[in-house]
């Protein structure tokens, strides 16, 4: 017996075997019958699996967020680098006359 807040602490590993074991349990639950009347337990099975199933997908749409994310940063990360070289690099192409200049408008 575990909690629906509990399943969020586990891994998408340990997830998919309670997912698996619940699936083996509605799978022989669900055999045909000429006497098809869905019990308590198979609605509450066929629950549990939906649960497990959409926590699942919100680990991995959240797994995927993070890793565009730190993609994005890397990427920001490389332009700024760049820019600043190519500012160093436009600094370094001036004349003495120009940068003479531009130190005396700093101070």
């Amino acid at each position: 017996m575990i909690g629906v807040e509990d399943l969020w602490d586990l891994s998408v590993t340990a997830l998919d075997s309670i997912f698996k074991g619940l699936n083996a349990q509605e799978k022989q639950s669900n055999e045909e019958s000429l006497l098809d009347t869905p019990t308590n337990e198979d609605v509450e099975t066929s629950t549990k699996i939906a649960i497990i199933r959409h926590i699942v997908q919100v680990k991995q749409k959240e797994a995927a967020d993070r890793k565009n994310a730190k993609a994005k940063a890397e990427q920001k990360r490389k332009i700024r680098e760049i820019i600043a070289e190519k500012q160093d690099q436009a600094l370094q192409n001036k004349s003495i006359d120009e940068l003479t200049a531009l130190l005396a408008e700093l101070d």
